[in-house]
């Protein structure tokens, strides 16, 4: 089984050894922690239904190399919460617990873009930046279990605050926040004459322009936002040259809720990694690929990543 725990929805699967769903089910967030810990109990003796079962849980945040404790999670008011232990007492079934982003990065690994493949890095471009890096086919975890933060790679220095108490990570500049802000400077910059659209969005919006005209705007061929996309695209790009340069993977597998943009972002993005890539045209570099299993790459990789820690073979 797979959960996936989100800040509005949990969802939770069965999901086969091809990574496939065979049943689901998904439930509002409940705004106590205590009542997120009995959803998530109740959805896996349900799921389980009386059988010989294993859960993966996946949840956004620091998680430890044993996969048990949530060290820190950005939109639960966990810290240091001993999930695993909570959910193995509450149903008597074995569990494991990973970062949401190394879920969804696993299943794409295994049955989505990078199947085949045996060292990926993937980027979930959404509200943030996630991440997560498989190498010689093994999840990197990092000595205290909280690699792969990528969205919090230093890009530009002494730039934009951050909610990590850093400036100028990549999530404030590869982001859908950073699409959002990148949008609303070229509507209020009378330089840009490129934004009147965007502008006019903002003026009927009241204010802040909407992510989803951002997006219609890009598909139309607006210049202004097709220039905002642009600089949210090179900044990942950039990223993934210094990336390249330490971890030489094989393919780079961009997610999230920006990744539907499809080559519209991956084109400039592919611009600025080669600029980017230490000696570009003198050896073998990764490739780009938009990631195939969209909302259940949670679920599909918290399951695949219970079974290959509960069962022989798996």
């Amino acid at each position: 089984m797979g959960i996936d725990i989100g800040g509005t929805k949990i969802a939770g699967a069965v999901v086969d050894t091809d990574g496939a769903i065979v049943r689901q089910v998904r439930v509002a967030t409940p705004a106590a922690i205590t009542g997120i810990q009995t959803v998530v109990a109740d959805m896996i003796a349900a799921l389980a239904d009386g059988e010989d079962a294993v859960a993966g849980v996946a949840a956004a945040g620091f998680v430890d190399r044993d996969r048990s404790t949530v060290y820190f999670a950005p939109n639960i008011d966990w810290r240091d919460e001993p999930l695993r232990d909570h959910l193995q007492h509450l149903t008597g079934v074995r569990v494991v617990v990973e970062n949401d982003a190394n879920a969804a990065g696993w299943a794409e690994y295994r049955f989505g873009a990078g199947e085949g493949l045996g060292d990926v890095v993937m980027l979930t471009i959404g509200t943030g930046v996630g991440g997560a890096i498989v190498i010689d086919g093994e999840l990197l975890r990092g000595g205290h279990g909280i690699a792969a933060e990528l969205g919090h790679l230093r890009l530009v220095p002494d730039g934009r605050i951050c909610g990590c108490g850093q400036r100028g990570c990549l999530e404030m500049y590869g982001s859908g926040r950073a699409l959002q802000h990148e949008a609303e400077e070229i509507a209020r910059d009378a330089a840009f004459g490129i934004g009147a659209e965007l502008h006019d969005t903002q003026q009927r919006a009241g204010g802040t322009i909407p992510g989803q005209e951002i997006s219609r705007l890009i598909v139309a061929g607006d210049p202004g936002a097709a220039e905002a996309m642009r600089r949210v695209a090179t900044a990942i790009g950039t990223a993934c040259g210094s990336l390249a340069a330490v971890l030489d993977p094989q393919r780079f597998i961009i997610g999230g809720g920006v990744s539907q943009l499809g080559d519209v972002l991956l084109a400039p993005m592919r611009e600025a990694f080669a600029a980017a890539m230490p000696a570009y045209e003198s050896r073998p570099v990764a490739d780009f690929a938009v990631a195939r299993l969209t909302n259940d790459a949670g679920v599909i990789g918290a399951a695949d990543l219970a079974r290959r820690a509960f069962t022989a073979g798996g």
